[in-house]
């Protein structure tokens, strides 16, 4: 039996805001869209650049998703390695997203999608000497 990773799937309740996240903040790229009139629906495939083997399939359901639930905690995360974990959580930071789980370690943080997902990064090889404002940095919500 053979078996090949095609996706993740997550329910989005504003398709251009969840974009924004992943595609300006965390630095995805669209590589595929499905739009189907009939069933009222859009698919959003986006990867990291050179890795479509790794996507992330946003649904947004044109009529709305009152089922999307508050706290999708029970999804789990989605998992990104990072060149530079301090840059790239003082990216998210200044765009006013929250670090839920800040990067005191120099190796991992995790932040939340505009749709409640939890996202894990990771810092490339080694972890990061220990710099402020993220050494002394409390968590913040659920990660």
């Amino acid at each position: 039996m053979t078996l090949k990773y095609l996706h993740t799937m997550v329910r989005v309740r504003d398709i251009e805001q969840s974009k924004a996240f992943y595609c300006d903040l965390l630095g995805l790229e669209e590589t595929r869209r499905i739009e189907s009139e009939e069933g009222r629906f859009s698919l959003v495939f986006l990867s990291p650049p050179g890795q479509e083997n790794a996507a992330v399939e946003l649904t947004y359901n044109w009529d709305g998703d009152d089922a999307l639930p508050d706290d999708s905690r029970h999804f789990g995360h989605l998992a990104y390695r990072v060149g530079n974990i301090y840059e790239l959580c003082q990216k998210m930071m200044d765009a006013g997203v929250t670090i839920n789980r800040p990067p005191r370690d120099g190796h991992m943080a995790f932040v939340r999608s505009p749709d409640n997902i939890s996202i894990e990064l990771l810092q490339e090889g080694d972890p990061l000497p220990a710099q402020e404002p993220w050494a002394s940095m409390e968590n913040t919500g659920k990660w």
